[in-house]
């Protein structure tokens, strides 16, 4: 039985050590504060993603103080060029791509971002409690004392960092929320020299599939479908073009599963508390945005915490959840909607500079009220 320490006194008590957490807490240190951060595992801590960074991930890092040449060349890594889409040859056999604009983007393992995260914040004094599971929260006069299966600690402010299922959500009452779509992932890595600079999504009628590079010796294939496969090789039998590809190739490790959710929640503040990441709301992993949108909202909640506003964060919080939102309804709706999805396939096929637009405004390159189908469509 473990005997519970004496309270630990701290700004900023962030409960989970994902990547949504641990960037919050660097933001945080990088204020001035004295950060905690309580997980009930032990790091690296992993979960099935694309393992993508697209270019506004990678801005977003450098808002933590991240700098790309530096920090990322001792990491196994793999630039990304672009965006390619290839149509369900049962459909239309179409082929469309476009290059990011300016810096590319980065494929890396979700294990290897986790351990430069949490490199980071050690470096900058973040104390970490591992294998800390939260038991109840209570309001005191200084804050928020939360009580875990081996000690407790007292904070200013209190970070849900949690995930879909937040306790903290749960018990500061805030999980009401919007749910827009439901759907699972399965990834898989394999032993493989990437054919492509590029993210690669084959689209079926049975849902996505995304390849990204991550190594120059190893890729990265992610699933996303309404439906549940059994193993990736179930899955593959669904995208016969890319299951040729995969032929030569071995399975690096076992299949990780996940559910992927778009979600908007009514309010992500309460008092002292406050939510990121997935605990706070998230879109449909087909957007490729779940780790931009958690590298941001760090940013933009490390600083209402430390000019005590966290009605900035909500205000925030909101404003950077639009535009992902917005794409991930897009895109599914092309999931959801063969018909619809050759008609966008074709015209982007027939009109490039489209796509790489949509792709511009996709990562932030461009704001949305300077877009002009129209004048796209005449070019």
């Amino acid at each position: 039985m473990h005997h519970r320490t004496p309270s630990i006194q701290s700004d900023v008590a962030i409960v989970g050590a994902g990547p949504a957490g641990l960037a919050c807490a660097i933001a945080s240190a990088r204020h001035g504060l004295k950060v905690d951060v309580i997980d009930a595992m032990q790091p690296s801590i992993d979960k099935a993603c694309g393992e993508g960074l697209i270019p506004d991930s990678i801005a977003a890092l450098s808002a933590l103080g991240f700098d790309r040449n530096e920090d990322f060349c001792p990491f196994e890594t793999h630039q990304l060029r672009g965006i390619r889409f290839f149509g369900a040859p049962a459909t239309v056999p179409t082929i469309v791509q476009a290059v990011f604009p300016g810096t590319p983007g980065l494929g890396i393992r979700r294990t290897v971002l986790h351990q430069l995260l949490l490199q980071r914040a050690i470096h900058l004094g973040v104390r970490f409690h591992w294998q800390n599971s939260v038991q109840g929260i209570s309001t005191t006069s200084t804050g928020t004392l939360i009580q875990t299966n081996r000690q407790s600690l007292t904070a200013r402010y209190l970070v849900g960092a949690d995930g879909h299922h937040s306790r903290i959500a749960a018990w500061a009452g805030l999980t009401q929320s919007r749910l827009h779509s439901r759907r699972i992932g399965l990834r898989q890595h394999y032993t493989l020299a990437p054919w492509s600079d590029f993210i690669e999504v084959y689209w079926s009628d049975h849902g996505q599939a995304y390849i990204t590079p991550i190594s120059p010796t190893e890729i990265c294939v992610a699933f996303l479908s309404n439906h549940k496969h059994p193993t990736p090789a179930a899955a593959l039998q669904h995208f016969p073009e890319l299951q040729r590809r995969l032929a030569p190739a071995l399975p690096s490790d076992t299949p990780r599963g996940a559910i992927t959710l778009g979600r908007t929640l009514h309010r992500v503040t309460s008092g002292n508390i406050a939510l990121i990441g997935d605990a706070s709301g998230s879109v449909d992993a087909i957007t490729g945005e779940g780790l931009s949108l958690c590298f941001r909202q760090a940013a933009a909640l490390s600083l209402a915490l430390k000019t005590d506003n966290l009605a900035a964060y909500q205000q925030a919080h909101r404003r950077i959840q639009r535009l992902p939102t917005l794409m991930s309804r897009t895109l599914l709706l092309m999931d959801r909607h063969p018909r619809l999805r050759t008609v966008a396939l074709t015209t982007f096929q027939r009109h490039p500079r489209l796509f790489e637009r949509l792709l511009q405004i996709h990562i932030g390159h461009t704001p949305i009220p300077l877009f002009d189908p129209t004048h796209l469509l005449a070019t």
